[in-house]
């Protein structure tokens, strides 16, 4: 076997194997990005020049050439029906594709399944894009933690109260919880159900609210009227139906975590002629087109993804530079509809 030391070439691959980081933090640390960390800039430099490499300049600079596209990856849960058709997202692309477009830049769609685990070399290294906007953190963080540990240009659409080294852009998502669910108590609901998982960052914080909100007026959200369910139409529907099977009509509300969830929940109730809102007040999430189409209209929380668009582009464009970037929370709005009583 040849020794490592005395090849003639040694190339970026083998460097990266020996520091034990991927290609393109390696190539980032050779070329002290600020966003890699000094330990792991100074572990590969002295491993370069322990066994001589060299950056090739004209590699260097082809590397380094933008592509003027940005990546934007549909973060989907494991096992999840939630799909590219889900009109929020849909809602979020088109806004994203917008305020892109303003900047000079393409947009390139994906999702978390077709980018397969590593984000960094799929789309920077291989040159599909100048850097990330991932839509939705999740229940798990190990694709975006393993990007941005490899020093890729990227924001997250999510709960920018989360404690994280990248930027995060979301609703105020505690507020909204809170909104909702006090909303229905005022409007004389003593049982609500909260359709959604709070093992989700986003909807752990809409629970919250939830909760707080029960505290506030005196009262304790019972934890059996918490439905972790996944983001869709049909589980709501699938839900709803099964507690009532179960339990009977043992709620008067809901909260559900997103406008198609409270789709699904009205759909089954209307099978049993169970009128909405006088036995149950509904209270959606998002404030998509249909919220306002669908019969009864549907009183739901208004996030404002044209606005997050804009400061998602704003904090990705600053990486570019190295410029500070910073989490950010954007006000939500309680839209009152006929799914919900008056509390005029």
């Amino acid at each position: 076997m040849v020794h490592l030391k005395a090849k003639q070439k040694f190339n970026l691959a083998e460097l990266a194997v020996l520091a034990g980081v991927s290609t393109s933090t390696a190539s980032r640390a050779l070329n002290n990005n600020p966003l890699i960390k000094q330990q792991t800039r100074d572990k590969v430099q002295a491993l370069a020049k322990e066994y001589n490499y060299s950056v090739n300049a004209a590699a260097s600079r082809l590397r380094r050439s933008k592509t003027n596209v940005i990546a934007v990856i549909l973060n989907l849960i494991d096992h999840t029906e939630q799909s590219v058709t889900d009109p929020f997202l849909l809602k979020v692309v088109g806004d994203l594709n917008k305020a892109l477009n303003a900047k000079g830049y393409e947009l390139l769609l994906s999702n978390s399944f077709m980018a397969t685990d590593d984000w960094a070399n799929y789309f920077i290294a291989s040159q599909r894009a100048d850097g990330l906007i991932v839509v939705g953190q999740g229940k798990s963080v190990e694709k975006i933690t393993a990007a941005s540990d490899s020093g890729v240009p990227m924001v997250v659409w999510g709960d920018p109260k989360s404690d994280t080294p990248y930027p995060i852009v979301g609703g105020n998502n505690r507020l909204g919880g809170y909104k909702a669910t006090y909303h229905l108590l005022e409007g004389g609901c003593q049982r609500i159900l909260f359709l959604g998982d709070p093992g989700h960052a986003e909807m752990s914080e809409r629970h919250t609210g939830y909760v707080q909100a029960h505290q506030d007026a005196g009262l304790s959200a019972d934890p059996a009227l918490t439905m972790p369910i996944d983001i869709t139409s049909t589980a709501a529907y699938e839900c709803v139906n099964q507690y009532i099977r179960d339990n009977g009509l043992a709620f008067d509300g809901i909260v559900a975590i997103s406008d198609m969830v409270a789709f699904g929940a009205m759909k089954a109730l209307k099978e049993r002629y169970v009128g909405i809102p006088a036995d149950v007040a509904i209270v959606g999430y998002d404030d998509i087109t249909l919220a306002e189409l669908m019969h009864p209209s549907l009183t739901t929380i208004r996030q404002n993804t044209a606005l997050a668009a804009e400061k998602m582009v704003e904090q990705l464009i600053a990486q570019f530079t190295q410029q500070p970037t910073s989490s950010i929370v954007l006000d939500i709005e309680l839209i009152v509809r006929r799914s919900s009583r008056s509390t005029n």
